[in-house]
């Protein structure tokens, strides 16, 4: 339930703009989970969230990413227990997800920053990654594999 509700919380930040901890809770209530203003600010306190400004000056929350590049853990954990398989064509990674956690996982991946990675595209239980050099495509396939561990 945990994880499935971080990831809806990720997936809810990614595709709006949510400004305080009651907005976040009522978009989690329209999405099936029923959640305390406590848990919310314990979610948003595990996932590392921080608020940042728009372009219209209003602050609304993000996933941290650390000037160092480190990888956010509780993202990475988001990743790790949603993926089901790796897979990979041409230049393509083909991730498979637990239904309705794809969105979750992209934004780990995107938070890695790995210069292979060109983009990836979620769906609902599946992401894209495109991947730079097709040289370099069994080596990032693994590197998504071992995530998963």
């Amino acid at each position: 339930m945990k994880t499935a509700r971080q990831s809806k919380i990720l997936e809810l930040i990614e595709r709006s703009t949510v400004e305080t901890q009651e907005e976040l809770a009522l978009k989690l209530l329209d999405s099936g989970f029923k959640v305390t203003q406590a848990t919310v600010s314990r979610d948003i306190k595990e996932l590392r969230l921080i608020k940042i400004m728009s372009k219209d000056g209003k602050y609304h929350y993000a996933p941290f990413k650390d000037t160092n590049s480190q990888i956010n853990e509780r993202i990475v954990n988001v990743f790790r227990e949603s993926v089901i398989s790796v897979d990979y064509s041409g230049n393509m990674i083909v991730i498979k997800t637990l239904s309705g956690t794809a969105m979750a996982a992209s934004v780990a991946i995107d938070s890695m920053e790995w210069s292979e990675v060109v983009g990836c595209l979620a769906g609902d239980d599946t992401i894209f990654v495109v991947v730079r050099n097709i040289e370099k495509m069994e080596e990032t396939a693994e590197k998504f594999k071992k995530l998963m561990k």
